[in-house]
């Protein structure tokens, strides 16, 4: 019998949060680099009344992107995405992030945009990171936006001597993320479909305790200290956005990127987690 399919990219936490919401009555892919998480979700939800099958997938390779949007098609037409897969500033050197993060998503995007079925919709994580980063020229923004896929990792502004460090890769990656919504949100419009962004602050998943116990750990304490929240979030409090731009609620809503930091990025342009000028 065929189904509706959401493919999922990224076996974490808010991954998984969001399908469990939105993925009821589907069949869902779900994709990680490595297997064993994607099977460790599998099991949890296919014991919880979801049909999840696990499969390995690399973000930052096309092929694999491929592999994985075949295996939906097996069981039917692909009506979700959500993409949660990527590295972070302590888990990943510059180039690593660049592939996953900035290019591997825009693979993503580009390939899902042009089988998604109508009235299909996708999601993807990007990160309160890209807000704070200073502004980039209304070209590179487009460049951003719009540049051939194989060619993204060529643009002058993401070779190493213009990135400063892992974040400046993190948050170049996740601008690229929000940009490159914008742009495949019209192709994506062609054939019926929605595509948005959500880029959380400060969620405590696995991923984010690497970063509180890594160099920047008392930075990011410091930050869900003085936000306007006064906490860190939860995966369930991303996946409720989500539950909103995925369904009949958010029917009008495509090309946007949703902020849901705690108040954080305020804080930081017009509250005590703005930097002090030297």
């Amino acid at each position: 019998m065929k189904k509706e399919v959401m493919l999922v990219t990224g076996a974490g936490q808010i991954s998984m949060a969001i399908t469990r919401r939105v993925g009821f009555g589907k069949k869902i892919i779900f994709g990680d680099k490595k297997k064993e998480n994607a099977e460790t979700i599998a099991k949890i939800m296919n014991n919880a009344g979801f049909d999840v099958v696990p499969m390995e997938m690399d973000l930052s390779s096309r092929e694999s992107i491929l592999a994985l949007i075949a295996e939906g098609q097996k069981y039917g037409e692909i009506k979700m995405l959500v993409n949660g897969a990527g590295v972070s500033p302590s888990q990943a050197p510059i180039e690593a992030i660049l592939k996953v993060d900035l290019y591997g998503t825009a693979v993503l995007l580009e390939e899902v945009g042009k089988v998604i079925a109508e009235g299909g919709v996708g999601v993807t994580i990007s990160s309160q990171s890209g807000w704070r980063m200073p502004a980039l020229t209304a070209e590179q923004d487009e460049q951003l936006a719009t540049t051939p896929t194989e060619e993204l990792l060529s643009l002058p502004m993401l070779q190493p001597e213009n990135i400063r460090d892992t974040l400046h890769a993190y948050q170049m990656a996740k601008r690229c993320n929000e940009k490159r919504v914008m742009a495949q949100s019209v192709k994506w419009g062609e054939r019926g479909a929605r595509l948005n962004d959500i880029a959380p602050g400060i969620i405590v998943t696995p991923l984010a305790i690497d970063e509180f116990n890594g160099p920047r750990g008392d930075f990011y304490k410091n930050m869900f200290a003085k936000c306007p929240a006064g906490r860190p979030g939860t995966a369930d409090e991303v996946a409720n956005v989500a539950e909103l731009l995925m369904g009949p609620a958010g029917a009008f809503i495509t090309g946007s990127t949703i902020l849901i930091d705690g108040g954080a990025t305020a804080s930081y342009f017009y509250g005590p987690l703005k930097p002090e000028k030297n």
